[in-house]
């Protein structure tokens, strides 16, 4: 991933969501050249010059100080995970190095926890979304993983490839943001993952839904909340998600679904777990 081409079309995106009225500034003129802020009205807010801003702009984030960011990302609007976003992409942090390409593997011991995890859809996923760990009961819910070749193991393919996806998801369209704003959260401070450009690229290819949401630059990182999901056995129901980062290594995160007591939906899960996986998979083709 190009890091200054990213820096600038973040910024642009950004100030081009601004209209003056927004930041306290007159409307002068009524036809603007430009959607959204104008530059010198940007860094008029942030207090630094039009040529710096400029620059910035243009991708070259070399030497600029935390405060000058900082200053900029007020101006923005920026969320608490926008700021972060724009951190890493003006002043990517040196790692260590990683074997970005050698396949994550999952410890023995998470794959025990979740099929210990009676009643409760659990999986793991890696970088740039990758499903390395279920257990039963996220393949009764979600889809059958073991079925798909490994290479498709992914969940930014099934939300936008599989045809399936949008009758499970109900709010689909939700839950395609929140997939690219996370896939885009990622390439600003893993721009050295080899796997993501041509993940990005099939992705863009094959689904025009990707790449509206890619250039629209949205982060996000929702690590918890509800999901709305229609089974072909059970019908709608709503649950709760929660993603926990696994201490040992943070590019590996736990997702679990579950149900508040006494609730339809805790009644749904609880026939899901009564049924076999080869049950649901003849369910859903149908």
């Amino acid at each position: 991933m190009d890091q200054r081409a990213e820096l600038s079309e973040f910024l642009r995106s950004r100030r081009a969501r601004l209209q003056p009225g927004d930041v306290g500034l007159p409307q002068l003129g009524r036809h603007r050249r430009v959607p959204g802020l104008r530059r010198e009205e940007l860094a008029q807010l942030a207090g630094v010059s039009v040529a710096y801003y400029t620059r910035l702009e243009q991708g070259n984030g070399r030497n600029v100080s935390t405060e000058v960011l900082d200053a900029i990302a007020r101006a923005l609007r920026l969320s608490d995970v926008e700021r972060d976003h724009l951190s890493h992409l003006a002043k990517p942090k040196q790692k260590k190095h990683r074997r970005m390409g050698r396949p994550q593997q999952l410890r023995p011991a998470v794959q025990q926890l979740m099929d210990a995890m009676d009643g409760v859809p659990a999986y793991v996923l890696g970088r740039r979304l990758d499903i390395l760990g279920w257990n039963r009961m996220a393949r009764a819910l979600l889809g059958d993983f073991a079925a798909l070749p490994p290479q498709e193991r992914n969940m930014a393919r099934l939300v936008f490839l599989d045809p399936n996806a949008p009758d499970l998801y109900v709010d689909w369209e939700c839950k395609a943001t929140e997939v690219v704003s996370f896939l885009r959260m990622y390439a600003g401070c893993s721009a050295d993952d080899p796997q993501l450009p041509p993940l990005i690229g099939d992705l863009s290819v094959k689904s025009e839904e990707f790449r509206k949401l890619w250039a629209a630059h949205t982060v996000q990182d929702k690590g918890h909340g509800t999901k709305r999901l229609h089974h072909p056995l059970v019908g709608e129901m709503t649950l709760s998600y929660e993603t926990l980062r696994l201490p040992d290594d943070h590019d590996l995160s736990l997702v679990t679904y579950h149900a508040e007591p006494g609730t339809r939906a805790a009644e749904s899960l609880r026939l899901l777990a009564g049924w076999g996986v080869d049950e649901v998979a003849d369910a859903d083709a149908r």
